[in-house]
């Protein structure tokens, strides 16, 4: 049996499973499971223990080896379990030396179960291309920034992921052309904090120079979808980006988390609630299309109805279409962690009336696109996605294909074309 990986959290670590996998077989291992958790909140972290001791029971004699940023973080907790043979620092997990190593400590059944390096001494970041990514598959992911300098206080994900790091522009741009050569119809630039792009790298180019680069270099490329941002540090170049480039797609996805200002200035975030709102309405002025996501927290320490009353109506006075909550859970050793605490039961229905109010919105959403027609990537025999990310029933169209569909219809979660 080959390597299999579990992945839990962010796009990101979807990536890296890829890598993962790569090395991980190259160095020999077969018979192994490596879980790449998350640390982002308490649940994701309980998932990934829950899914170990299922693993366990499932296949008893495979090898399970722990990784990514949990295991980062909290990696005697995993190795305290019986059922981990070895944990994998998240820098660590993208070499082959780290793996070979685990064959090795495998094969004599000796050594440490611990190969947790210092994340916060990484300084610099290899480019990985995926050869792994099936040819043909619609949408792939390239990997241009990791780790963050920032410190919210609600945050573990520094400490799994170590300070911003980025690859250069020539190495991006060259995997870009690669898989666009491959087949690929989509690219979407991902990272842990996409907008600090460059700031370690000569000359410090940004985000946006680094979108211009690739559309103007690898013209043939039909889509260009950034992930995550932090609203407050996208740069003039990315927005010219966004006015004037048709394959750069307009949908953004935004780091707000609050809709208050103390609660913000509590968080160490480093915008207000006007920011947030200036920003969605420049964008929309640039791109009237554009469809907007964001990350909202429910139930921050010392947040009251009326400053969660704020962060609810974000979700009006931004339009937002998409909305992830996160319930807040309390990281250890955060300073958010030490706050008053909200009670988990109103955490819990502050994170439910969020969740309603980012329904309603996407169904708004939907209900708009009726009658549009709309560029849609084919992403399997029953399902495509508007350049806004909408999801498309669809039948009988070329998977990896981009097709004009004219919207017809909702059936309340995707879109139905004529």
């Amino acid at each position: 049996m080959a390597v299999d990986i579990v992945t839990f959290g962010c796009r990101l670590n979807a990536f890296e499973a890829e890598v993962i996998r790569r090395e991980a077989e190259g160095a020999g291992l077969s018979d192994t499971i490596v879980i790449n958790s998350c640390a982002v909140t308490n649940e994701a972290v309980a998932q990934a223990r829950q899914s170990i001791r299922k693993l366990k029971r499932e296949r008893p004699t495979s090898r399970i080896v722990v990784t990514g940023c949990a295991a980062q973080t909290q990696a005697g907790m995993f190795a305290e379990m019986a059922e981990v043979d070895r944990v994998v620092g998240n820098d660590d997990k993208m070499k082959g030396d780290a793996w070979r190593a685990a064959r090795t400590a495998f094969d004599l059944g000796a050594g440490d179960k611990i190969a947790v390096g210092d994340i916060m001494a990484v300084r610099e970041m290899a480019p990985h291309l995926i050869d792994g990514f099936a040819a043909g598959l619609p949408r792939v992911f390239v990997q241009v920034q990791n780790g963050c300098d920032h410190r919210c206080t609600f945050c573990i994900i520094p400490y799994g992921r170590g300070n911003s790091r980025s690859v250069p522009m020539g190495a991006v741009v060259e995997q870009v052309r690669a898989l666009q050569q491959r087949g690929h119809a989509e690219i979407v630039l991902t990272g842990v904090d996409l907008t600090s792009y460059g700031t370690d790298l000569p000359g410090t180019p940004k985000l946006g120079l680094l979108t211009k680069q690739i559309l103007r270099h690898v013209p043939e490329l039909k889509r260009l979808r950034i992930s995550s941002i932090d609203s407050i540090e996208a740069d003039s170049d990315l927005l010219d980006a966004i006015a004037s480039d048709a394959r750069l797609m307009p949908h953004l996805h935004l780091s707000l988390q609050s809709g208050d200002d103390m609660i913000l200035k509590r968080m160490k975030r480093r915008h207000l609630r006007s920011d947030a709102i200036d920003f969605c309405a420049q964008v929309r002025r640039l791109r009237p299309d554009i469809a907007l996501g964001a990350d909202i927290i429910a139930g921050f320490p010392t947040e009251s109805d009326e400053m969660f009353s704020r962060s609810l109506d974000l979700v009006e006075e931004c339009g937002l279409t998409f909305l992830h909550v996160f319930p807040y859970s309390p990281r250890p050793g955060t300073p958010a962690a030490r706050m008053p605490q909200v009670a988990g039961a109103v955490i819990k229905e502050r994170a439910r009336r969020l969740r309603a109010a980012g329904e309603a919105a996407l169904q708004k959403r939907l209900q708009a696109e009726i009658g549009a027609t709309r560029q849609v990537l084919i992403e399997s025999d029953r399902q495509g996605r508007t350049e806004h990310y909408l999801p498309v029933a669809v039948a009988g169209e070329c998977v990896g294909s981009v097709v004009p569909l004219r919207m017809s219809g909702s059936d309340g979660e995707r879109l139905t074309a004529a």
